[in-house]
């Protein structure tokens, strides 16, 4: 409990200094870059289509056209903001590996540069394998979310696991990338495996964390005028929480990963792959040679 606590004050620490602001920025800039292009492109052939899926609902047209009867025109709306919440877990998700193959790479080697300088980099983890097993880790997930769903309306569940899932998700993710350049496999396995309670409750702490931002979000959606302002606003804070999140899991891991070497038999507390010297030689003592006549032994007697 002390290396959770210790762990997170030093991530929120590391949050507020520059270098991790401006990363906080680049997957932002990333996934406005990925929601212009879909909303250039695709936007208005994702709401047609939608569109002609809903007109094709009779019960459906039957109630928008009794609305538009009535003088309501809330209806016309329906296939845009349908869209919008399709698309917002496909943005959330691409933000989680915007943040996973972009910030994180960084984040662990601002760690590794200012916190554990010695620590050997014994690079189990390639770039390639990374991705796959941040795709494979989401892909369960989602998975996961799908089936859950008839039980989120159940309302204890709803509220524990969403929160569960995602925080497996931001788990598996955040602490293979956080061991991948310092911990060979062997060491990864076993620290996830040892600490997959703690590194569980990281993940969900961090993810009830990311709830966050939907507050702004739905701010702006209320208060209409600073819809411009606020929603940026709330992407932002949404990877800054990322950010935070990948900082806790990087402290926490390399910190077992560092006190596991030092336990480690051969370990002795010192620097992985610094050499240990020998200890001094004691005093030698010269033995006195005995005499001839005390050595002899009598032989037989005649």
């Amino acid at each position: 409990m002390r290396l959770l606590i210790d762990s997170f004050w030093r991530a929120a620490a590391y949050c507020v200094l520059p270098r991790v602001m401006a990363l906080s920025l680049l997957p932002l800039l990333v996934i406005a870059l990925l929601a212009w292009l879909f909303g250039h492109f695709w936007w208005d052939a994702g709401v047609a289509w939608l569109q002609s899926v809903l007109d094709s609902w009779s019960w459906l047209s039957f109630i928008r056209g009794w609305l538009q009867d009535a003088g309501v025109q809330g209806p016309s709306l329906l296939a845009p903001l349908l869209l919008a919440v399709l698309v917002t877990p496909v943005i959330v998700v691409l933000s989680v590996l915007a943040v996973a193959m972009l910030m994180t790479p960084a984040l662990v080697s601002l760690v590794a540069q200012r916190r554990f300088p010695t620590l050997e980099r014994r690079g189990g983890a390639s770039f390639v394998a990374s991705v796959f097993w941040s795709l494979g880790s989401t892909v369960a997930a989602l998975v996961a979310l799908a089936v859950s769903v008839p039980l989120w309306f159940i309302p204890p569940l709803v509220l524990v696991l969403p929160p569960l899932i995602w925080g497996w998700l931001t788990y598996r993710v955040m602490a293979f990338d956080a061991l991948g350049e310092h911990a060979d496999k062997a060491e990864r396995e076993a620290i996830m495996r040892r600490h997959r309670m703690r590194l569980l409750g990281i993940g969900i702490v961090t993810g009830y964390l990311g709830a966050a931002p939907g507050i702004v979000w739905a701010s702006g959606i209320v208060f209409a005028a600073a819809f411009v302002v606020l929603i940026p606003v709330a992407v932002w804070i949404y990877t800054l929480v990322f950010a935070f999140s990948s900082l806790w899991f990087t402290h926490y891991c390399l910190s077992v990963l560092e006190q596991s070497r030092a336990a480690a038999p051969g370990g002795n507390g010192s620097a992985p792959g610094s050499i240990v010297p020998a200890a001094p030689p004691g005093p030698r003592t010269n033995a006195v040679p005995s005499s001839p006549s005390s050595s002899s032994s009598s032989g037989p007697s005649a």
